[in-house]
Parts: structure tokens; C-alpha cells; sequence
């Protein structure tokens, strides 16, 4: 294998952060109970026990109010209504209006119509408060795109899969060690299989060999293969393109490469001299910075000594983006103090501010016509990446499910029938009933 970075896991990775000393990941990941290829790959590198798992989510409003949602012991759909009724955040208004919302996905996932989601909203009658306390956190963050720019396809598959379907598809995992360290086990993994990992290994040339295989080379290091898989992002495989043979499949996939775009995230890292929650996460409402994770509770080891570090989460953040760290940095400690006052008395110890404008592509309305499947243009070479067309949008579980697909692609090119993909996680309760 041969990557350009000095670490595997692309854009799931973490480093040591050249103005605080700490090892931050490049954004907070999450996982769900429903991305069980994800799952799957944590159990064959050994790493499932470094995932926390969480079923119960705290919504707080500015002033510090709380709503929890969190699963009963009635059937699915029904297991969130019990906390849902109760929840403060929402007026019984947003509540009837979210309810009449969630039966839109009961059935099925909606086809793409090219509808954004805001038009939806429209459509269905969705309350101002349903909008901006329950769609907006919980489908921007997901998708990590704004509603009026969002398939309703891929938020209706977000609903339906994780909060619908069932109370363990709706689970929330958490690494419990840096991204680096954990994907760090999949090379590990290769290279106890006899794989070789090459990192800082840029590829410089593709090109045909004798008997349909492959010339490859990275840097000082070369081979010849009978079957390649090109695991890159969207832009990545755009860079690649000028490399391989040119055909009119070629520039087709060129075009529709052309056509992605990108979405940004922005993560704020704050270090404090004190614990100024005992909550591990939280959804905070009516603020631009929407997730808050304290990761001192989330990682061993990520705090010396006293205090908590605490990362704050803006997805979709275009506006952001322009913006100077110094002014982000006092903007999400302002915001911070309107959930846990304590902030105010605490003393920031450091802070770092990190955006990740190439977060994500964009899950656009109709966007799986631009996607491409694992067959490549090239016989002999095969495509992976998020961006392909795996049915799920840009997250960890879309990246896996890519590769096992890849792999599915050239076993079968060797005359086998190896099925990697796993199984989607089946509804449970009333839900199995529904389809």
C-alpha cells in the first residue's frame, strides 16, 4: 500500500498540534450502531473495545436547561417517545410538527426528487423550533451540509437508520484513543498478513504492463500489480486522472469528479483549569458551535492534570472559514458561558482552532449521479473513497463500505464470489413490520 501522508487513515487522523503540544484529532468522529461495516473492520484490527458507547443524548439550551432524549423499553420507532415527550427544548407545537415529520420515513427513504431538505421543512409544516433545535443539529452535524443545500434522500436515510430503525442503530460510539493510533492497527493488520505499508509514498506513475497488469511507482519505491485499488478523495482521483490512460469512460469520470463539492468543518479546542460540566457531550442549541465533547472524559489520557479539554463542533462552517482564530477562539468561549456559567470564573489555559475546509463533500440534491461505483474506466483498476457510490454519504461507515465493495469488485475479477460487505443492521420492534 502506498500513502502520501506519514500516517494512514486519511482524513480520520490526528496529530500533535505545533501550538498547544497536545495530539488533537483532526475533527471529532463519531460512529453509529447502524455503521456496522465500520463496526466490522474495528473487530478485525482489534480496536471494538476503544469505542464508547452512548444511547442517551442531552440537549441544552442557552441559560442551561436540559432535554434528554434516550431510548425506553418500547418498540422501535417508539423507544425515543417516552424522552421526547418530556423534553423541555421542544413546545408541544415543534413536537407535533417532528412527529408528523418522522412519519414521512417511517416506510422508506425517500426517493431524491432534487428537493433540498429546507423545501421539505416547507412542505411538511415544520415548526421555526423543530427546524433549528431537532433537523438542524442532528442532520447538519450527520451530513455536514446546510438544509437548504441537503438531499432529502441521504437525511431521510439518517432518520430512518439511526433514529428510527431501532434503539442500537441509534447508539453513539466515540474513539476512546486518537484516530492516528487507532487506524494505526490496520497497518498492523496488513503487514501481519505479509502486506508491506508504505507511508510518505506519493504515486508519480500508473501505467499499463505486460498482460493486463500494472506498472506502479511512489517515490523510490515500485511494482508491478494485477490488480490496483485507488482509495482516494473525490479530489485526490481528479489529481490521478492525467496519470492513467485517457478515454472517453476517463473523461466522463472527470466530469463527474468535477461536479463534487466541498463542505467544511471548524472544531475548536479549549483547555481549561477546571471541570466546567460533568457531561462527556451535549447538543447545544440555538448556537453556531452545535456539539460540544469534552474529550478529557472521552479519552484516558488526553488531560495532565486538572481541568478538561473541551472540543466544540461547527459543521457545514463556511462562515467560519474567513474568520481569524483569535475571533473564533473568544466567540466559542462567549458561547460556551451560556450553557455552563462556570466558564466564566474558569481560566483558558490554551486553545487551538482547526478547519478542515475538504472536510466532506457535499450531499447535495441528486448527487449519486455524479458517484461511480468500484469498476474504474481501466480493467485491472478499481475505485474506493466515500465519494463512490456505496449508498451512504461522506462518514467512516461510507469509507469502509468503499473499500469492502473494492475488494468484492477484485475478487470477483479473479473468478470468486467473496462477499465482504456486511449486512445492514436489521430494524427491530415495530419497525421489521414497516420494511
Amino acid at each position: 500500500m502506498f500513502e502520501r501522508r506519514p500516517y494512514v487513515g486519511g482524513r480520520a487522523s490526528s496529530y500533535e498540534h505545533p501550538g498547544t503540544g497536545e495530539v488533537i484529532d483532526n475533527c471529532q468522529h463519531i460512529l453509529l450502531g447502524c455503521c456496522i461495516n465500520l463496526i466490522d473492520l474495528y473487530k478485525r484490527l482489534g480496536v471494538e473495545q476503544e469505542i464508547s458507547w452512548f444511547s442517551q443524548f442531552t440537549y441544552i439550551e442557552p441559560g442551561g436547561r436540559r432535554s434528554v432524549l434516550e431510548p425506553s423499553r418500547l418498540p422501535a420507532p417508539l423507544h425515543n417517545t417516552v424522552s421526547f415527550l418530556r423534553a423541555a427544548a421542544f413546545s408541544p407545537a415543534d413536537k407535533f410538527a417532528i412527529a408528523r415529520g418522522l412519519s414521512e420515513f417511517l416506510w422508506r427513504v425517500p426517493e431524491d426528487t432534487g428537493e433540498n431538505f429546507a423545501e421539505w421543512c416547507v412542505r411538511n409544516r415544520q415548526t421555526p423550533g423543530a427546524i433549528s433545535r431537532f433537523w438542524g443539529p442532528i442532520l447538519v452535524s450527520a451530513l455536514n451540509e446546510d438544509l437548504d443545500r441537503m438531499s432529502v434522500h441521504y437525511a431521510g436515510k439518517v432518520i430512518r437508520d439511526s433514529f428510527l430503525s431501532s434503539p442500537e442503530a441509534g447508539r453513539m460510539g466515540i474513539p476512546r484513543m486518537p484516530l492516528s493510533e487507532l487506524y494505526s492497527r490496520a497497518a498492523d493488520y496488513l503487514g501481519a498478513r505479509g502486506g508491506t505499508v508504505h507511508l510518505r509514498a506519493s504515486v508519480d506513475v500508473v501505467e499499463p504492463a505486460p498482460a493486463g497488469r500494472w506498472y506502479m511507482r511512489a517515490g523510490k519505491y515500485s511494482l508491478i500489480a494485477d490488480a490496483v485499488v485507488l482509495a482516494l478523495s473525490f479530489e485526490s482521483m481528479s489529481k490521478m486522472l492525467p496519470l492513467l490512460p485517457q478515454t472517453p469512460q476517463a473523461a466522463n469520470l472527470a466530469n463527474q469528479l468535477g461536479a463534487f463539492e466541498h463542505s467544511p468543518i471548524t472544531a475548536v479546542h479549549l483547555w481549561f483549569d477546571r471541570e466546567i460540566t460533568e457531561l462527556a457531550h451535549a447538543v447545544l442549541l440555538d448556537s453556531p458551535f452545535e456539539w460540544m465533547y469534552q474529550v478529557s472524559k472521552l479519552r484516558p489520557g488526553s488531560q495532565t492534570g486538572s481541568g478538561s479539554y473541551i472540543e466544540l463542533i461547527v459543521s457545514a462552517s463556511r462562515s467560519m472559514v474567513p474568520r481569524q482564530r483569535q475571533e473564533i477562539i473568544d466567540h466559542a468561549v462567549q458561547e460556551l458561558a451560556r450553557f455552563f456559567p462556570i466558564v466564566v470564573q474558569a481560566t483558558l489555559r490554551k486553545a487551538a482552532v482547526t478547519k478542515e475546509v475538504r472536510a466532506t463533500y457535499s450531499v447535495r440534491p441528486h448527487f449519486d449521479r455524479l458517484r461511480s461505483g468500484a469498476a474504474s474506466p481501466w480493467p485491472g483498476i478499481y475505485l474506493a473513497g466515500d465519494w463512490t457510490a456505496t449508498g451512504w454519504p461522506a462518514t467512516m461507515e461510507g469509507a469502509v463500505r468503499s473499500g469492502y465493495l473494492a475488494a468484492e469488485a477484485v475478487d470477483r475479477s479473479s473468478g470468486n464470489q467473496g462477499v465482504f460487505l456486511v449486512k445492514d443492521l436489521a430494524p427491530s420492534g415495530l419497525m421489521r413490520l414497516l420494511g
